[in-house]
């Protein structure tokens, strides 16, 4: 029977097989390359191995993978795709991973094929026989764009009652809590004229002058209500990052766009949040007479908040001897959580290495992820 490569020749492997998903169609690409090297690897180890396809999305897969039978059990969990890259910026090849001054450089290597290798590596010697509960790798599709790889997926896709690793970028502390994201256009339309007259149209500019003043107001408000201390800014957080309206100075502007970011903390909804927004902001173009539309630009994710008692909480505080922490980036794990698993944040890459031109993984880290692994799978696959 075949094995994997060394651990290092994997993460080159991982790191040579594009997989870059990205809103923009320009940049976007399959991660079937990067799937079928992960599923050819386990199948060596004796996984049992399904590939399946990401609904709407051509030559995208989500690969499970589990050792074992029976519930409960670990998930070790990683996304296959990166985000795209600044052609020039990089001096290294980024899809050729490079060994140079103790680390490995290449796109991925930190943000997170790198943990996907050592999480194949982590299972190398295990046998089913030996397992009293199951160990699943779980490589998603398309998480840096649309999330549309983990939000297919559904409870029978993993044992019931998992515990789940996801080995995002943090240094190897774990994290427990992050915030969310959505983001929004709202555009307004009035009626162009000429600006020596006010009489002759009817300003979309002005009007989202009052609109944004809400919103400011609104955040200073959610700012008052809400509050997480566990986060370095400890209140939600609503962006106005990109405005365009009008044409000329002398014309009245007729229309007007505004783009915004929310970042809810835990306990906050989005869809409640969007709806306020689109509800006052309503109010606001009627009262004006402007004529108002809305787009979700990126229907979001939810905040995270895994149970500070969580047995895969305080068991990942235990072996990396790390207080568990909370981020303001965004992750897989409020899906995994809604799918019935406790969900861990904890990787050996770091979080300003990620989307980053030179991007890489401190070789050091290696050696102490793979114990981390094993010991997590020894206390919940094999004990």
């Amino acid at each position: 029977m075949s094995t994997p490569p060394p651990v290092m020749e994997m993460i080159k492997d991982l790191i040579a097989a594009p997989s870059i998903s990205s809103v923009s169609p320009a940049f976007d690409m399959g991660n079937l390359e990067v799937s079928h090297l992960l599923a050819g690897w386990l199948e060596d180890l004796g996984f049992r191995v399904r590939v399946i396809p990401v609904t709407g999305h051509r030559e995208k897969a989500n690969v499970i993978a589990t050792l074992g039978s029976g519930e409960g059990g670990l998930v070790l969990s990683g996304h296959t795709d990166t985000v795209p890259y600044d052609d020039g910026l990089w001096r290294f090849d980024p899809f050729e991973a490079t060994v140079d001054n103790g680390r490995i450089y290449g796109l991925g290597t930190s943000d997170m094929k790198g943990f996907l290798a050592l999480a194949v590596e982590s299972a190398r010697d295990l046998r089913a026989g030996a397992l009293k509960h199951p160990l699943t790798i779980l490589a998603t599709a398309d998480e840096e764009s649309t999330m549309d790889g983990a939000m297919q997926l559904g409870p029978g896709d993993v044992p019931a009652g998992s515990q789940c690793v996801i080995g995002e970028p943090t240094g190897m502390i774990p994290v427990r809590q992050h915030k969310g994201i959505f983001m929004e256009s709202i555009r307004l339309t009035g009626r162009s004229g000429h600006s020596s007259d006010p009489r002759l149209g009817n300003s979309a500019l002005e009007g989202m002058i009052q609109v944004m003043g809400w919103l400011m107001d609104y955040r200073e408000k959610l700012g008052a209500r809400y509050r997480n201390a566990a986060f370095d800014v400890p209140v939600p957080t609503l962006n106005l990052g990109h405005i365009h309206g009008g044409d000329n100075p002398n014309r009245i502007c007729g229309a007007c766009e505004l783009h915004l970011d929310l970042r809810p903390i835990p306990g906050m909804e989005i869809d409640s949040l969007r709806e306020t927004i689109r509800d006052k902001t309503r109010d606001i173009a009627q009262s004006r007479g402007l004529d108002i539309t809305f787009e979700a630009l990126f229907t979001g994710v939810p905040a995270m908040e895994t149970p500070a008692d969580a047995e895969i909480v305080r068991l990942a505080e235990k072996v990396t001897g790390r207080a568990s922490a909370a981020v303001a980036f965004c992750t897989e794990g409020p899906y995994f959580n809604h799918m019935g698993m406790q969900t861990v944040v904890l990787g050996p890459g770091d979080i300003a290495q990620a989307h980053q031109p030179d991007e890489f993984l401190s070789l050091d880290r290696i050696e102490p992820t793979l114990g981390v692994l094993g010991q997590l799978i020894g206390r919940l696959c094999i004990k």
